[in-house]
């Protein structure tokens, strides 16, 4: 499980190396997706489009206002940061008038620093965000560096990739390095008050996942700008609480409204839910949505002895569970009535 041999003198040009190692990582991962046969998924394509668009014109509107200035007058890129544009016009395949043109600076500078990056020394023009005096230091930063710069590579690819650059690891060592935390400055530690708690189902109603979502008729969600800017509300839309087991992925509760529901609303779904199972759940798992991020709904649960969690906030999967059972009610069920406009009133069913 240890390393290959490198050439000798291999210090003297670590930068330069690691800038080459992941254009190679870029090169094998783009001819290994064009080779697979994954099925597309069509709603977090569309997502993900939306995305990039929104990116590409905030990018864009930060970018116009910098070139307003003269070059004289911008801010000096940092040594660190110097590296990291190298780094990224290395993954992403740039050329030097691209990279210019993205990050605002002059050709010529780009190619200064490409011919200086191997200078060492607290003077040099180019220099990395860790020292890296040893061997094993190089490699645990370059297999950092390719799971930052390409995040879609899982470790045995990581491990295929340096072999071809002549760096043998072990699937094993590269999942060890990056399993290895940073340590955590020390401003940074003054803000964790308390490490973030994992909630595990033991059994059938011991935790519930709720969410609310909203199910177009044929009318369709109305248009977004005045003066024809309405709230979500029936007859144009209605809106769907949900609750699941996390265990059984059985579902406990759902209800129909017309409009967004209140924090009462939902506390009377959850009542007649228990009333069904027969039981009160320890935990229930919620969004911070305005019905469960308030004092009524926190005295509700304090009553009943249940204590509300919510999903991390950005981390993917945290309330999948009722998510997934959403996505699949609307392309397995809702999709497929034709008059969904007179789907009639429910309250708990």
């Amino acid at each position: 499980m240890g390393s290959g041999p490198l050439p000798r003198g291999w210090k003297k040009h670590i930068k330069s190396s690691l800038l080459h190692a992941i254009s190679l990582a870029t090169a094998a991962l783009t001819i290994a997706r064009s080779r697979s046969a994954i099925p597309s998924l069509h709603a977090e394509l569309e997502r993900a489009t939306n995305e990039i668009a929104l990116l590409k014109e905030e990018l864009e509107i930060k970018d116009s206002r910098w070139s307003r200035l003269l070059s004289r007058r911008r801010p000096r890129y940092s040594s660190i940061q110097r590296m990291r544009i190298l780094q990224l016009k290395a993954a992403r395949g740039w050329s030097y008038e691209q990279a210019a043109q993205i990050f605002v600076v002059d050709e010529q500078t780009l190619k200064s620093w490409l011919r200086r990056v191997d200078e060492e020394g607290e003077s040099a023009l180019v220099q990395i965000s860790e020292p890296v005096n040893k061997f094993p230091d190089f490699v645990r930063y370059l297999v950092r560096q390719l799971n930052s710069l390409c995040p879609t590579m899982g470790k045995a690819r990581i491990a295929q990739v340096l072999a071809r650059a002549g760096l043998h690891l072990g699937v094993t060592t590269v999942g060890r390095i990056l399993r290895e935390t940073e340590p955590i400055p020390e401003d940074l530690a003054c803000k964790l008050v308390t490490k973030p708690r994992r909630v595990m189902a033991k059994y059938p109603g011991d935790l519930w996942h709720v969410d609310l979502t909203t199910v177009p008729t044929n009318a369709g969600f109305w248009v977004p700008w005045l003066p024809y800017a309405l709230a979500q509300s029936w007859p144009f839309c209605w809106w769907v609480a949900i609750v699941v087991d996390h265990v059984s992925r059985g579902v406990v509760g759902i209800a129909v409204f017309r409009s967004s529901p209140t924090s009462g609303d939902m506390q009377t779904v959850i009542g007649r839910a228990i009333q069904r199972a027969g039981r009160f759940p320890k935990y229930i798992i919620t969004d911070k949505g305005s019905q469960f991020w308030c004092a009524p709904w926190r005295r509700f649960c304090s009553e009943r002895a249940i204590r509300p969690r919510f999903g991390a906030v950005g981390k993917h999967g945290s309330i999948a569970v009722v998510e997934r059972f959403i996505r699949a009610m609307k392309q397995e069920c809702v999709s497929r009535l034709l008059v969904r406009s007179a789907i009639p009133y429910c309250d708990a069913i």
